[in-house]
């Protein structure tokens, strides 16, 4: 029984963290919208959030979580002295305020100890308290002070501690509250909370029901032809019977064949129709059973979006400027798990437009601007797919420092260049490796934000493209599915392997006589509807050589693909288009997260299980390949480079040599800037690694030193110091830090990645 309570109990708060992040995101995004003026209806705004944090505090009640609901109690109160006009809504307030929710949140995840949770609660509390004004003589005798009475300011405090606690026994009894919203809220019995692991195990098992349909699918055609088969015999059986028997064995024949031979094909027949009739009752019921388990996984862009204005607030105080968010559709819905899938792309977005895009305040005021700079989140739905768009109105990009840097990393020949045009040049942001910072924060830096944002989204089968104007800002466009579930595909056979391309990714299938292919650079083209596409066998670039060789040569004609993403066009060359179809995407699993090529397999209705072909790395493979189409010579294996570490805390100092050589790189350790000095005269180093804070010469003027010696203006130094203000990064910049790592955010998979990068 007892496991059973327990059970229940991590149930009943998985559910619970769930509402919280509902009711702290409202709060939140609420506060920021008063906060910055942006709220049309004050009154409005702070009755949402009394609400929203008096339902917290019943749900906290409810799990005995007491910090949590201490916090929601004193937070009430501040909104119930707003309401009543006790007190306004200074920038102290609003702050503590959003302290506080930045702290609820900290407890319902769990990343407080409660030792630490309850002093820190205490405190809130106390401050939180402070905000409300206590009331005078007059207010004390007609808010609280009984008939006749004579108030005492401490006495008023008293009882405005006492009216709290007599207010969180009420709260138990208290009805609900069925009148509010206006009557357009849902009632009880229209909603319900469920887990999200329940709604997707029952989608799965719905998307399962597709095989059933594909394969009755099957069977009627087996059928239909099997009748095809049956009549072709029986017309072949009676001429050999008219032709070849004598005339007595003919007429024994036709009566045994007038018994069996009809009796046959009727049944047939009628095996042929209910087969059709199951397979258009299945088809209905599983296409509208998929359809309305779709419907519960569906939720707006604004369950998500509520995360963005404090998302936004707390960026922009770290990085010293303003900054606003806007957002426009977020009532359009989508798969709840395709929204899991874009939470992390647009946080990068939205930080990298804050941190590239958006001036500050007094640059901006140079310019014209508003001190506040906005950055605009539109949703759109649009033939099946969802468009947002993540824009600023910041200062651009600049495209010349997006190639430079490309070149820097070796990812474009420097000949290349003239040739690119503005569109070519900004995808190259994309790049894994290519940024425009100058320093490498625990912010961004790294060029790596938009490389991951491309990659989730191509996961999704979408398309990220990017725009910019100088001065004027940068849109980020991403189109992704509304669904996961299923999709079409355009199934094509190479050799003896079937595989299946999405047909979003499919323009057009084409078949061209052989002579029509031409050799432009040593590549082979091919012309469809006018412009010229390189034409790539597909057997080639899955390494299937046995079928890229196979030229067949009494077929006169090719047939191709014609595959597009983004910017890109190629033909693909198959032996056979076999057609479209419907498929349900089955994953690789946890064994292989990851295969070239591959996004996944279906299931046809034989059983055959065929690979899904993934676009973009299709795309990728057969750009590398070159004029020639041979496979990639392997990359050589980089020699063991050799690091600097400087760190005058041996404790530090030996976990750093320790995770640096079983990386596998040569590591020379010293205790500050002097002994780094002496170690560069002596000896040469890829990289140095330093802490700031050293006696004798510390981390910034051993980096400002190292820049001084021509000989060392190359070498990368990345500085990993506690100091985390805006100000101490900004020195970092300025004595010619290559990365700025705080060890407050410290991560060994972090530290290998930039030294690698930047080695």
């Amino acid at each position: 029984m007892v496991t059973g309570d327990a059970e229940f109990l991590e149930r009943l708060l998985a559910m619970f963290r769930i509402e919280a992040r509902e009711h702290l995101n409202v709060i939140s995004a609420e506060l920021a919208r008063l906060e910055k003026g942006d709220s049309r209806d004050q009154a409005g705004s702070i009755e949402t959030m009394y609400r929203e944090t008096h339902t917290l505090k019943g749900a906290a009640r409810s799990v005995n979580l007491a910090d949590i609901v201490s916090l929601c109690q004193a937070v009430e109160s501040v909104f119930s002295a707003l309401k009543n006009d006790r007190m306004a809504l200074s920038p102290q307030a609003a702050d503590l305020l959003q302290q506080t929710v930045d702290y609820c949140f900290r407890l319902v995840d769990g990343r407080e100890p409660p030792a630490a949770a309850t002093a820190h609660v205490n405190d809130l509390v106390r401050r939180l308290d402070g905000l409300i004004p206590v009331p005078g003589p007059t207010a004390a005798a007609m808010d609280q002070g009984p008939p006749g009475g004579s108030p005492d300011p401490t006495i008023a405090g008293t009882e405005r501690a006492v009216s709290r606690d007599q207010t969180a026994v009420a709260d138990e009894a208290e009805p609900p509250d069925l009148g509010s919203g206006g009557g357009s809220a849902a009632s009880p019995a229209e909603t319900v909370r469920i887990a999200a692991a329940a709604l997707d195990a029952l989608l799965l098992q719905a998307e399962e029901m597709i095989a059933v349909k594909i394969a009755t699918a099957q069977r009627m055609a087996e059928l239909q032809e099997l009748k095809k088969q049956f009549d072709a015999w029986k017309k072949e059986r009676q001429r050999d019977l008219s032709f070849t028997m004598p005339r007595t064995r003919v007429a024994a024949g036709q009566i045994s064949t007038e018994n069996f031979i009809p009796a046959f094909g009727a049944r047939m027949m009628a095996l042929v129709r209910a087969a059709e009739d199951d397979h258009r009752v299945a088809a209905s019921l599983i296409d509208t059973l998929l359809d309305d388990m779709k419907k519960t996984l569906m939720l707006p862009f604004s369950s998500m979006f509520e995360m963005f204005p404090r998302l936004v607030r707390d960026l922009a105080r770290t990085a010293g400027k303003k900054a606003e968010v806007t957002i426009d559709g977020g009532e359009i819905e989508m798969d709840r798990r395709i929204l899991q899938e874009l939470k992390d792309p647009l946080v990068h977005l939205v930080r990298n437009c804050l941190d590239h895009g958006i001036e500050p305040p007094a640059e901006r005021e140079k310019k014209y601007k508003p001190a506040y700079g906005t950055i605009r989140i539109e949703v759109a739905s649009r033939d099946g797919k969802v468009e947002i768009a993540v824009a600023d109105d910041g200062r651009g990009i600049d495209i010349a420092s997006i190639v430079s840097a490309a070149v820097k990393q070796a990812m474009i020949a420097p000949e290349a260049v003239a040739a690119l045009d503005d569109r070519e040049a900004l995808q190259l942001l994309f790049q894994s490796g290519v940024t425009t910072s100058p320093l490498i924060t625990d912010l961004s830096g790294r060029g790596l934000g938009l490389a991951i944002v491309r990659e989730k989204v191509e996961k999704l089968n979408g398309t990220v493209t990017v725009d910019t104007r100088p001065e004027e800002g940068t849109t980020f466009r991403l189109v992704v599915p509304l669904t996961l579930a299923t999709y079409k595909g355009v199934l094509v056979r190479v050799a003896e392997q079937l595989f299946v391309l999405p047909a979003t990714n499919v323009e057009r299938v084409a078949r061209a006589r052989r002579e029509e292919v031409r050799t432009v650079e040593n590549r082979e083209t091919l012309v469809i509807d006018g412009r010229p596409l390189a034409l790539v066998r597909l057997g080639a670039v899955l390494g299937l050589e046995a079928a890229a060789a196979r030229q067949p040569v009494d077929d006169p004609f090719v047939q191709v693909t014609v595959v597009g993403l983004a910017e890109k066009r190629l033909a693909f060359m198959v032996d056979e288009i076999l057609g479209e179809l419907e498929v349900l995407v089955k994953p690789l699993g946890r064994q292989l997260p990851r295969v070239r090529h591959f996004m996944g397999a279906t299931v046809l209705g034989n059983g055959r299980v065929v690979p899904l072909l993934n676009v973009p790395d299709l795309l990728k493979s057969a750009v590398k390949q070159g004029p020639s189409l041979g496979v990639v010579p392997a990359v050589a294996a980089a020699k063991s480079n050799s690091v600097l570490v400087v760190e005058d805390s041996i404790t530090a100092r030996m976990l750093m040599k320790n995770i640096l050589e079983a990386a596998g790189y040569q590591v020379q350790a010293v205790v500050d800037g002097v002994d780094a000095l002496a170690a560069l005269r002596s000896r040469e180093f890829d990289i140095v690694v330093s802490d700031v804070e050293m006696p004798r010469i510390d981390g910034f003027d051993l980096t400002a030193r190292i820049r001084a010696d021509k000989k060392f203006a190359d070498l990368p130094v990345v500085l990993v110091t506690a100091l985390e203000s805006r100000e101490d990064r900004e020195r970092g910049i300025d004595v010619g830090a290559s990365a700025y790592i705080v060890k407050s955010s410290f991560d060994q998979s972090n530290l290998l990645e930039v030294i690698g990068r930047l080695i």
